[in-house]
């Protein structure tokens, strides 16, 4: 009998540790598509960014087996306390990654589009931004693995840098809209890009706050501090 016990308990330990793989690479795979979606970007490579729309499945895939696999130890092992919180967090990560996939592989689709058009500006605001996500984002799942509720703090509050990015963006591809009309195409699609990956920042701290309450087993006390005010630009033409 106690062997039998031993080996339920071994299994289901098992279960968790893949749980967490399986959400650690679907993180993977989302810094990736990140990474190859700027890089196609400043690269002007439409073929990359088309590897990029194709690759998006994958993630929806691994999303689709994550919760299959959660719903399964919801029913079978009836997980309390902390293993309940990982199982929840996992399917809310696993959803808020599938999300990220999907911004890259929209900016991903504007590189296509912004490859056949004249070059403007140079993206190293881009290139900024997008190493600051990858760099939350992989933060976060660290946290995940190691159940490290510190690291996640420390992403949770690490946002701010990446709206700062994405204002001087904004700023900058209006300003080029103002200059020349014929900047219109060619700015609107960087400041789609640029967006999606400000949604993506906000992404990593969303499952950096589920991840400090899986470990803590309670909500962050404050607010995230935000710093996006492209809201409430003013646009003015250019004397």
């Amino acid at each position: 009998m106690e062997k039998m016990q031993e080996h339920t308990v071994r299994a289901y330990a098992e279960e968790l540790r893949r749980l967490r793989e399986m959400i650690a690479r679907m993180g993977g795979l989302a810094e990736r598509q990140v990474a190859d979606a700027v890089t196609a970007l400043v690269r002007r490579d439409a073929e990359l960014a088309t590897e990029v729309i194709g690759r998006d499945a994958e993630i929806d895939a691994l999303e689709r087996e994550v919760e299959s696999f959660c719903i399964q130890l919801l029913a079978l092992r009836q997980p309390v306390g902390q293993d309940l919180r990982l199982v929840v967090a996992a399917l809310k990560i696993s959803h808020a990654i599938e999300r990220i996939g999907d911004y890259a592989r929209n900016a991903a689709k504007r590189s296509v589009v912004l490859a056949q058009q004249p070059p403007l500006g140079s993206l190293n605001g881009f290139q900024r931004m997008a190493r600051l996500v990858q760099e939350n984002l992989k933060g976060a799942m660290d946290a995940l693995v190691n159940d490290d509720a510190a690291r996640a703090d420390e992403v949770w509050a690490n946002d701010q840098p990446i709206d700062e990015v994405y204002n001087g963006i904004f700023r900058e591809m209006l300003t080029f809209m103002m200059e020349d009309p014929r900047n219109i195409t060619a700015a609107a699609h960087l400041l789609f890009v640029a967006k999606n990956l400000e949604r993506i920042g906000d992404h990593a701290t969303n499952i950096a706050e589920t991840v400090h309450y899986a470990v803590r087993g309670e909500a962050m006390s404050e607010d995230r501090p935000k710093g996006d005010s492209s809201a409430y630009a003013v646009v003015r033409p250019p004397a």
